[in-house]
């Protein structure tokens, strides 16, 4: 099916390009310029895929007729896509944790375990650890703030014991009373490389109802912002005491 285009605008002073159109349909920006063709300029995009196309325009022309709109639309992802930016980060993910128990805990065997024995298993060849640690070998730093109650929930209890497996693959697993973290939302999120938020989203019952991706600069700096304050009141989580 053809969109439906609508003309937004152009800097142009005669007929022709550049200029911007809308779909009415999907509210997509369509943006017309001159091709970018030169194989070393397009070396130089990134994150550039083979089925797309660049072209070059005026920054007049995205400052006067680009959409001004300050409600932003959510972007939702699934989890094969939420996935895949574990493995395409290119030097930093870190995760603030803030809830009293998550489902998928669970219903994790480890924690069943954990719930008898008092001390988790693991398994080191499962998909997150051996990921998470070629990231670690390149290099690149990933790691968690976790918020927890006084006293801890049993949930809270378990991902403290399992810190250590993370630990084992160089992750920084760091811990923050929920009375010291008073200024901080609460919100789960992952910020990777500092230019891109996953939100996530939960229900009553702690199962994750849905993944947000975030890049407006103002919204990915307030995460940032977060993340250094969380980061300098917390202590790791083999200096984190629970109490009783």
């Amino acid at each position: 099916m053809a969109r439906q285009l609508r003309f937004t605008g152009t800097d142009s002073k005669v007929d022709g390009c550049p200029a911007l159109h809308t779909d009415e349909g999907t509210g997509e920006i369509i943006v017309q310029g001159t091709p970018v063709t030169d194989p070393e300029d397009l070396a130089q995009l990134k994150h550039f895929g083979v089925d797309e196309a660049a072209v070059a325009v005026p920054r007049e022309l995205l400052v006067n007729w680009g959409p001004k709109e300050m409600e932003r639309v959510p972007e939702l992802v699934d989890r094969t896509t939420f996935r895949r930016l574990f493995e395409t980060f290119q030097h930093t993910a870190w995760r603030l944790e803030t809830r009293r128990g998550y489902a998928s805990d669970r219903e994790d065997p480890d924690f069943q375990e954990f719930l008898v024995t008092g001390s988790s298993p693991c398994d080191p060849n499962e998909p997150w650890f051996v990921n998470i640690k070629a990231q670690t070998e390149a290099g690149k730093h990933v790691g968690r703030v976790r918020v927890a109650d006084s006293p801890m929930t049993t949930e809270q209890r378990f991902l403290l014991d399992y810190a250590r497996h993370n630990a084992a693959v160089g992750e920084d697993i760091r811990y923050l009373w929920r009375e010291d973290a008073t200024d901080l939302p609460a919100e789960d999120f992952w910020i990777f490389d500092s230019r891109l938020v996953a939100l996530l989203h939960f229900d009553d019952a702690d199962n994750i109802t849905g993944i947000e991706l975030i890049t407006e600069p103002a919204e990915v700096v307030r995460y940032a912002i977060v993340r250094d304050a969380a980061m300098h009141h917390a202590v790791p989580f083999d200096q984190f005491a629970p109490t009783e």
